[in-house]
């Protein structure tokens, strides 16, 4: 078993160890002022935080130094989290990557498994693994970075920029939010034609919202009426991305948070790299194989690593990249007619404690590919955890939010999350014929499969 803490594989560190070690692992080097993150143009930090590279048209600029935090509580919270992960993925054939950090200093890590199941390529701290929807979260922050630099406006209707979208009330701020009323392309366009041995592209979700409109017609829900969670409002976002920034969506993502960020191992999958990325696996540990779902991006095709995403995490938290204003719509929560805890905000799922705690986070599941990336930012504190090996105990970590203050109050609450970490939206329901037998047959095999993207 590949089992390490802290950045010393094979070994529990000690609380003096664990800080030497903390200082000398590679992410630290992008945690404190020794080290700094490249910016490819302005981003909107403050002044004192930038400064000019020498023979380059690049802007550098420091990242905040983490906050202290005591040796006892270290201690505390990484003897709190071995525990839960010794018990909950530990012994459950886990197969992935988990960080739990405080004030920006990781306290918890570890790596288990192999990349391809049954190997020996061990995962490790650079090895990346689908996120899923945890792929929304970015998706969404890259809109609202072109929104803050003046590019976009998010009440714009989305018909504004994508030529021949015709469905008022559809605005940016509606797909961010999961309000915009559209039908879920994961079921349409399968259930209107679409050849399976053919890959989808965005751009053909587009095509058969425009030219199908009709045979979608009575799917089509009352723009910002409800929430419901919906894969094609994110596919939509990317194109919007790309027609906005005038480069491909991996293009965007790539130059303006990965490179300068550090993000060194995180990417957009494209359908060259099929040979090359690490594969998923169903709980047996067999391969589960790509499908025609597979190129979409912007809802899901971000590959990444623990670390990077705490990356991610520090960079939103420190306010270097998002002023406040935008970082606070992208928090607030948009779906209030119902009452309860969990809410959604632009790209960010959310619950909302009676205690006034609040828990900023996002799962995905995508084939055997499980991500949990939780951020409880009044406690400065983050969870992530990414696995390839389908395992639905990752959802649950979202108990650990426990051991920085308190969130969850019962085992049920936490439970009804696990078991759906993405709720698809409701199936096209297509008019039997008389083949029903031979098609009834074809959609149960289709619905098992769907199963895999919540």
């Amino acid at each position: 078993m590949n089992h390490s803490f802290c950045s010393n594989r094979n070994k529990v560190l000690s609380v003096p160890a664990f800080i030497s070690s903390a200082f000398h692992s590679r992410f630290f080097l992008y945690s404190t002022l020794l080290t700094s993150i490249i910016i490819l143009g302005a981003c909107g930090s403050s002044p004192k935080n930038k400064q000019e590279l020498p023979g380059t048209n690049s802007v550098q600029i420091l990242m905040n130094e983490p906050q202290p935090i005591s040796p006892l509580e270290i201690q505390r919270l990484k003897n709190a989290a071995e525990a839960w992960y010794d018990s909950s993925l530990g012994k459950r054939g886990f197969n992935g990557g988990m960080i739990v950090a405080k004030n920006g200093h990781i306290v918890f890590e570890v790596y288990n498994g192999n990349a391809h199941v049954g190997g020996n390529d061990p995962i490790t701290d650079s090895t990346s693994l689908h996120i899923a929807s945890v792929s929304k979260t970015i998706t969404a922050m890259a809109v609202l970075k072109l929104a803050q630099d003046g590019k976009l406006n998010i009440d714009d209707e989305l018909g504004k920029y994508l030529v021949g979208f015709d469905y008022p009330g559809v605005t940016i701020r509606t797909l961010l939010n999961h309000r915009s009323g559209l039908p879920n392309y994961v079921y349409f366009m399968e259930e209107l034609g679409w050849d399976k041995k053919t890959f989808i592209t965005n751009a053909d979700v587009l095509a058969y919202l425009i030219n199908r409109k009709e045979d979608l017609k009575k799917h089509i829900g009352l723009p910002n009426a409800r929430f419901t969670y919906c894969n094609t409002n994110y596919a939509l976002l990317a194109l919007l991305i790309e027609k906005v920034a005038a480069k491909k969506y991996p293009d965007y993502l790539k130059e303006t948070f990965f490179v300068p960020l550090g993000m060194k191992h995180t990417f957009v999958y494209n359908e060259q790299q099929a040979a090359t990325v690490i594969p998923s696996y169903d709980p047996r540990g067999r391969v589960i194989p790509m499908n025609f779902l597979d190129v979409v991006y912007g809802d899901k095709n971000i590959y990444s690593t623990p670390r990077d995403l705490f990356i991610w995490d520090r960079v939103l938290t420190s306010g270097i990249l998002f002023n406040e204003k935008t970082l606070a719509e992208a928090y607030a929560p948009y779906s209030n007619e119902k009452p309860g805890v969990r809410n959604y905000g632009l790209g960010w799922r959310m619950n909302l404690y009676p205690s006034g705690k609040k828990m900023v986070y996002h799962n995905g599941w995508w084939h055997g590919n499980n991500a949990s990336f939780i951020r409880l930012m009044q406690d400065t504190a983050t969870i992530i955890v990414l696995g390839n090996k389908y395992n639905r105990s990752i959802y649950h970590v979202n108990k650990l939010s426990n051991i920085f203050g308190h969130y969850l109050d019962t085992p049920d609450e936490e439970e009804s999350d696990a078991r759906q970490p993405e709720a698809p939206a409701k199936r096209i329901v297509r008019p039997k014929k008389a083949t029903v037998v031979k098609k009834t047959t074809v959609k149960t095999t289709t619905k098992k499969k769907r199963a895999n993207k919540k």
